[in-house]
Formats: structure tokens, C-alpha cells, sequence
């Protein structure tokens, strides 16, 4: 079902229509769909609808369903690393050196991470201990130190990454290839104006 923003939700003829409303022009035609197509969130805009016809609540339905579709993503991602006996966190450490052509600093990753310096210390550390990662010191600065995957830790991580790769495949397999790029760059586009901002 194509979304539609700003949407007037009512009954006809035993099926449930949406109607485009304009600030000051209702748009006539009418897309009728069935109520099976409906999800939890059309049928929250056709409620503010009713009540507070004079508000456009379209971006509840957008910010929505990105929100729900975070959190099932989030929880089924979750899964895969939880087979492996890791979290996201480190997962994301772990990619980040793999990738990487050389070593990284601890400020590197979490900057790229978004994480506090404590919280990156904490999970470096835990990643040392079970041998996936091995500190580096620093030809430039005695007091700092760098960090890199061991032959363990590659070992380990690759499966691991071949794992979320087929995943996140699944989680996506609903959508077609054509889908999947629009929705990358849309994404990308509202991303772009969070960074400048």
C-alpha cells in the first residue's frame, strides 16, 4: 500500500478509504483500500483525524513506523550477535578494526561509535581479555595506545559477520532491490540535514 500523509480515514461501502486533505482544498479523489491493509499507525491518523481535523498528523506516521521498524530491527539483529555470545557494541568494535587498514585509537572508535571514552575502555578491555583484540603502544605518544584485531579475533569475527550479513538480507528480503535503494536514499537525504544541522 502506497502511504499517503495527511489522511481522512472513514467507512464507505464496507471498505475503509483514505482521502488527501489540502490546507484549504480536500482533494476528491479517494484511494480505497481494505482494512486488512491498514496498519496500527493508519488507524491512529484516521482517530487524529476525527478529532483534530485542522492538524497534519502525517509525520506521526512517518517518525511512527520508523521508530516500530528500529525496534524489530533492533531485536532481531540482537539475535544473531546473542548466538555468537557478543553484543552490538562489540560487534560494531570489532567491525570497525576489521575494516580498518590499520590499527585505530580508542578516541577513534568511539568517536565513530558515538560512545563515552569510559564505555569504549570498558569494552576494549573485555574484548582483551578474550583475546579478540590486542593493544598497540604508540610510537608518537607513550601515555596513548592503539588497538587492533588478533588472528582470533578475525577467526571469530568473521563468521559472525557473514551471519549479519545473511540477516539483515532476511530482514529485508520483503523488499525488492529497487525498494531497498529508494529507501537507503531517502534515509541518507534525511540524515544528510540531521548532520548539518
Amino acid at each position: 500500500m502506497a502511504y499517503i500523509s495527511s489522511i481522512f480515514l472513514k467507512r464507505y461501502s464496507g471498505s475503509l478509504c483514505f482521502r488527501p486533505l489540502g490546507s484549504e482544498i480536500e482533494v476528491a479523489k479517494e484511494v480505497q483500500v481494505t482494512a486488512e491493509k491498514l496498519d496500527k499507525l493508519d488507524k491512529v491518523l484516521a482517530q487524529w483525524a476525527e478529532v483534530k481535523p485542522e492538524l497534519d498528523c502525517s509525520p506521526m506516521g512517518v517518525i511512527g513506523r520508523i521508530s516500530r521498524a528500529s525496534r524489530l530491527m533492533e531485536k532481531q539483529l540482537e539475535s544473531v550477535f546473542k548466538q555468537h555470545g557478543i553484543s552490538s557494541i562489540e560487534f560494531d568494535i570489532l567491525a570497525s578494526l576489521r575494516r580498518s587498514d590499520e590499527s585505530l585509537t580508542p578516541t577513534q572508535l568511539y568517536q565513530t561509535l558515538l560512545l563515552s571514552s569510559g564505555a569504549m575502555s570498558t569494552r576494549i578491555e573485555g574484548l582483551v581479555q578474550r583475546g579478540f583484540i590486542m593493544r598497540l603502544a604508540s610510537a608518537e605518544d607513550r601515555r596513548s595506545c592503539r588497538v587492533q584485531l588478533t588472528d582470533k579475533g578475525i577467526a571469530f569475527f568473521d563468521p559472525i559477520l557473514e551471519a549479519h550479513l545473511n540477516n539483515e538480507q532476511r530482514i529485508l528480503a520483503g523488499l525488492s532491490k529497487e525498494q531497498t535503494g529508494q529507501l537507503a536514499t531517502i534515509l541518507q537525504s534525511w540524515l544528510s540535514l540531521q548532520d548539518d544541522a
